[in-house]
């Protein structure tokens, strides 16, 4: 009676609602009749009982042990793992095991890769020797006329077929030491940006005087081989680079690049600076006064850099701080800051009247107590005073605070046309170890900012201290194939740093101005340098990472410096200001940030939380770092060693031959972004890949090879072990009649880098078609990483298979990879010899599991309690297979395959994680990408948005034919020839964007998943009002995954809403952000420091620019200055 009372009561309740309430509030009598019909139809019709399952646990059992026997089968067969285990078992014997020696890894690495950026530095100081001896030997000519290669302008004729001035005939050949690009490694050749005259006289000297430096760039390459750009970036502003290349303007026919902006350049003419910038705010400064006095300040900030320390002080009646968080303080020049500082500087309004003497004081204040609390740069201090003239009696301030030392440098730039107060501002600046600079156009800005960075370089000019430097991590993006680059290669190995020294006149009549020449320099692929810690040497989870003295990231696998805007990759407006602590974010007391940033040699441990495949997929670590600094230079290096079969390498011996005879085979490769032997010094050799390399080098064809012996000794040892797959897998291919259609592809991988794959479906029928190809990085060994398959297989048990579909974005068709590892063990002693595998269609495990997953009409149901026959395929019953991160593999529905489960059935999978079979992971990004908040927005603008909009968009244009105009160079107009004919690529209209479309860095918090292997079963009812939903989930045996039947005619998300892996924005409220912001992290500053020299010529401290303006400009400056104000 209680069954049928609960089936009757179940289906009353589903039933029709009206109709069922009536049904069931008849008389007693009625009541007793249905009763009774409900009790001889419960066998069949409602199966509901109370208490107990609707879906049969058992079945559910039978399929997942019957389904895990048969992929098990067909993983093993296909792929041949118990054969390759074998071949490994076989040679126990004769291999020797060893234990990683972290310690002495990380010594050798550091000692290698300060013995390569040794000789770079090397390379720098002949050009710097050679530099100035030239200039010591040339005298300067006014009327010089000198023809030289212009590289914007080489292989190009005018209308009648002449090569154009400063152009002619210039070779480029094609060559893959400098990224393919077309360049001459016979000569040097010249830029020159777009707003400078290019026969200037200062610049046709120093062009004439630094020809000297092509002998000295081609001896250095022919040394040096792995040496890639080498240049002379001028004061006078042309740039000399080796190789010469063809440059190419942007799309509007201008080159903007300017060498005297790059950070090498910055870092190298001056030593470390505090600055505080305090601009007039007032309102004398409106219209295009506060227009080029923004740009003015966002030109200083962009000659900061990460050891220079900042703050901005904006003064009218008042004296406020543009950014308040960071009131009375300096902060870190990074990249971030920088950015920061610009958006909020664009922020500025005028108002009031201008009181420089407050906003003096409180500069000198936040200086001196900087320099008394041991922070900032201890080193050089300046105040960057930009205003209109107008001011109160200042010169007692200067008096209190910086006479008779003089310790702060006083630089002022005199905004606008009008020269009433110019000799205050010149006085300040003269009477200040400054310099002085009238900026009456936004054309002006660039070189009179430029002045300051000449009268800081003095002291080490006079003395002639030719400091080496080492810029922060930076991406070179002014080359022409970028964003082929940036689709090709991992991103932690696009960047670079650069070695540069800068170079002074050694004439004695000018030894107190102290000239500064320019800054010689080359840059360093930190690809390159990432080399000599070489993969094989880690072990499948480790990795080498390089950060700066400011704990900055220079090289780390995590490190992701580009984001997608579009379908452009760009680089991120923080990326090379990302710390270690970012990535390394287990490192919660940041222990290791400080022992390295401190330059101390040692060793830690830390329990990681590692994840793989994009970040969907989590993997527990415990990592040892070993860490050590490379002397010379300002960086530290740190590697890392997983426990568990990281520990272990072995090496075993075979005969040349043999070894030769198994390499020279159609179905091995190995990995080319590894280093077995080196292709890049020898131009002969560039062309190779690795494997031909090594044959050539081991048959004898190329013994002036330099080849790294101890990974050629186990990939051949690989190549023996396993060269008896490829006639095993080529026996099932040619078994035709036996062949399961949609095994597509069987291969392997070993620690060595060594790759076998055989494709058993040709690449029409072909559905992974991407699979194991030159594009498809994921699952190749680069430089970054191993395989994912290698990965998760080796955190598996050994000799079970896992199973994955890979991520939608890097597969062609819906395919599921199989693999396992494959181990070698000697004693106690076990090290991952590989990992092999099957790539196949899902069909192949559709078919199987819909041929297992159905009980036939016939079934034998009297010792069955649920509902029986059970099969996957009726409409009540929904089954699926996941992987123990919750993803999909096998559904009715189709599309959901490779989804993660919590959004298919929100319900049962949170009914898995509250009975202990899933555990959430909570897992950080510090590099991520958001988009602005909308609410930001003023919500008083929406009213009047389509007139805002026209006011925008013609604002827009007004300002930027002004631009044009100011920034182009009335002066030298009628000189014709200083111009290219560069003409647009193409045209591009302008669409303003809105604040909330652009993408900001973040934090983000994002989940996954991971299956808690004790748990092999279990089954739950979920009430979901007026229905309740039964589960059964079991594990499948032999593998990674899980079956799940589900009762699917209840709907339960209304009351479970989907679980998502969607990263979430971590909102700091506004006192945690100020905190953060404030925060000053440990840091190393630089060795050097000159910031005064007693034979300093304070004298020379600027005047006021010649201006050139028409009347009609003029007449658009005002329009402007109307419209803005």
């Amino acid at each position: 009676m209680q069954i049928a009372t609960a089936a009757w009561m179940s289906c009353c309740s589903l039933g029709n609602a009206g109709n069922a309430i009536k049904l069931c509030r008849s008389g007693p009598r009625r009541r007793r009749l249905m009763m009774l019909m409900w009790i001889i139809l419960s066998g069949s019709l409602c199966l509901m009982v109370d208490g107990q399952m609707k879906i049969p646990p058992e079945t559910v059992q039978q399929w997942a042990v019957s389904f895990g026997k048969e992929i098990a089968a067909l993983s093993n067969r296909y792929s041949g793992a118990k054969l390759l285990q074998k071949k490994y078992k076989d040679v126990e014997g004769v291999v020797k095991m060893e234990e990683v020696n972290g310690e002495e890894l990380a010594k050798k690495f550091a000692e290698e890769m300060e013995e390569m950026l040794g000789r770079k530095m090397k390379s720098v100081k002949r050009l710097a020797e050679a530099a100035e001896d030239a200039d010591l030997g040339h005298e300067y000519n006014e009327t010089l006329e000198f023809d030289y290669f212009n590289s914007l302008l080489i292989n190009t004729v005018d209308e009648e077929g002449y090569p154009i001035p400063l152009g002619g005939e210039f070779l480029l050949e094609e060559n893959e030491h400098f990224n393919k690009l077309p360049v001459s490694t016979q000569q040097s050749n010249i830029q020159v940006p777009t707003n400078v005259y290019n026969r200037d006289p200062d610049i046709l000297n120093g062009v004439y005087m630094s020809e000297a430096l092509n002998d000295i760039f081609i001896d250095n390459f022919q040394k040096d081989p792995t040496l890639t750009w080498q240049y002379f970036g001028s004061a006078t502003g042309f740039f000399r680079l080796y190789p010469g290349i063809q440059w190419i303007p942007d799309e509007n026919g201008v080159v903007t690049f300017d060498c005297r902006n790059r950070n090498w350049y910055i870092q190298a003419a001056t030593s470390p600076k505090d600055v505080i910038i305090v601009v007039d705010v007032s309102g004398s400064m409106k219209g295009l006064r506060l227009t080029i006095a923004k740009h003015t300040i966002n030109t200083i900030l962009d000659t900061l850099g990460e050891n220079d320390f900042v703050n901005i002080i904006a003064y009218s009646d008042y004296v406020r701080y543009v950014e308040p968080c960071f009131k009375g303080m300096l902060v870190q020049a990074d990249l971030d800051n920088r950015e920061h500082f610009k958006l909020l500087v664009d922020e500025l309004q005028v108002k009031g009247e201008g009181k420089v003497k407050k906003a003096m004081k409180e500069s000198f204040k936040v200086l001196n107590e900087a320099a008394a609390l041991g922070q900032g740069s201890l080193c050089n201090q300046a105040i960057m005073l930009i205003t209109d003239g107008a001011m109160e009696d200042f010169k007692d301030v200067f008096e209190e605070f910086n006479f008779p030392e003089r310790r702060v440098r006083v630089f002022t730039y005199l905004i606008g046309r009008e020269m009433t107060f110019a000799e205050n501002v010149k006085w300040i600046a003269c009477n200040n170890k400054g310099y002085y600079t009238h900026v009456s156009t936004l054309a002006d800005v660039q070189e009179n900012v430029m002045e300051y960075l000449h009268v800081l370089s003095r002291p080490m000019v006079i003395n002639h201290d030719h400091d080496i430097i080492w810029t922060e991590a930076y991406m070179d993006s002014v080359l022409p194939n970028k964003d082929e680059l940036f689709n090709t290669q991992a991103q932690s190995l696009l960047l670079m740093t650069s070695v540069a020294m800068p170079v002074f006149s050694k004439k004695e009549e000018t030894l107190s101005h102290g000239i500064l020449l320019g800054v010689v320099g080359t840059d360093v692929a930190l690809r390159e340098l990432m080399k000599l810690a070489p993969r094989y040497k880690l072990g499948i989870h480790g990795y080498a990472f390089l950060i700066t003295n400011n704990g900055y990231i220079l090289s780390h696998p995590d490190l992701r410096p580009l984001y997608k805007e579009g379908k452009k990759l760009k680089p991120k407006p923080n990326y090379n200001s990302v710390d270690l602590s970012e990535v390394e974010w287990e490192d919660t007391e940041e222990k290791l940030r400080t022992a390295m940033v401190k330059g101390e040699t040692g060793t830690m441990s830390l329990d990681v939380r590692s994840s793989v495949d994009k970040g969907r997929r989590v993997i527990f670590l415990k990592n040892d770092y070993f860490y050590t600094v490379i002397n010379e230079t300002p960086f530290s290096l740190g590697i890392v060693l997983s426990r568990g079969y990281g520990e272990y390498i072995f090496s075993g011996n075979v005969s040349l031959d043999e070894g030769l005879h198994d390499l020279i085979t159609p179905d091995l490769t190995l990995a080319n972004e590894w280093t077995y032997c080196e292709i890049d010094i020898d131009p002969a050799h560039r062309k190779l890949t690795q494997l031909q390399a090594v044959i050539k080098y081991l048959t004898g064809k190329e013994k002036d090879l330099r080849c790294d012996t101890q990974l050629l000794q186990q990939t051949l040892f690989d190549a023996v072990v396993t060269a008896p797959m490829e006639a095993y897998w080529t026996a099932l291919m040619l078994n035709t009649s036996s062949m399961d259609d949609g095994v597509e592809t069987a291969f392997l991988g070993t620690r060595s880098g060594l790759q076998r794959f055989l494709r058993y479906t040709g690449v029409e029928k072909r559905v992974g078609k991407s699979f194991l190809t030159s594009t498809d990085k994921e699952n190749m060994f680069t430089l970054d990483h191993f395989p994912v398959w290698y990965r998760r297989a080796a955190e598996y048990p050994i000799g079970q298979f896992l199973y994955y579909m890979p991520r939608q974005d890097t597969r062609a068709g819906r395919i599921v990879i199989s693999s396992t590892a494959v181990t070698v063990t000697v004693g106690k002693k076990t090290a991952i010899a590989g990992a092999v595998g099957v790539q196949m269609t899902l069909e192949v495990l559709e078919s199987k599991f819909r041929t297992i997953a159905a009980q036939p009409n016939d079934t034998d149901c009297s010792s069955i309690e649920g509902v029986c026959p059970l099969r996957c395929d009726s409409f009540d019953i929904e089954c699926y297979v996941i992987d123990n991160n919750g993803f999909v593999l096998i559904s009715k529905r189709r599309s959901d395959a490779g989804r993660f489960f919590g959004e298919t059935d929100g319900s049962v999978m949170t009914t898995l994680i509250q009975m202990g079979m899933f555990k959430r992971v909570s897992l950080f990004d510090y590099q991520a990408m958001c988009k602005t908040n909308p609410h930001s927005v003023s919500s008083a603008r929406p009213l009047l948005s389509s007139f805002y909009a026209l006011a925008s968009t013609f604002k827009w244009f007004l300002s930027n034919i002004l631009l044009f105009l100011l920034e182009f160079n009335f002066c030298s107009f009628w000189h014709s020839e200083h111009f290219a004919d560069a003409k647009p690529s193409f045209s591009r209209t302008y669409v303003p964007k809105k604040k909330w479309n652009i993408l900001q860095p973040c934090d983000t918090e994002y989940p996954s998943f991971i299956y808690e292997p004790s748990v092999k079963e279990t089954n739950s009812i979920i009430k979901c009002g007026r229905c309740q939903k039964m589960f059964v989930v079991q594990q499948i045996p032999e593998s990674n995954l899980l079956m799940l039947v589900v009762q699917g005619d209840c709907d339960c998300s209304r009351q479970y809403p989907p679980i998502t892996l969607e990263p979430k924005e971590v909102k700091y409220i506004a006192s945690v952000k100020c905190d953060r912001m404030r925060t000053q992290k440990i840091r190393r500053r630089p060795e050097s420091c000159h910031s005064y020299h007693p034979q300093e010529n304070a004298n020379d401290c600027g005047g006021a620019s010649f201006i050139c303006l028409s009347g009609p400009l003029l007449l658009l400056c005002l329009s402007r200055a109307a419209l803005v104000s």
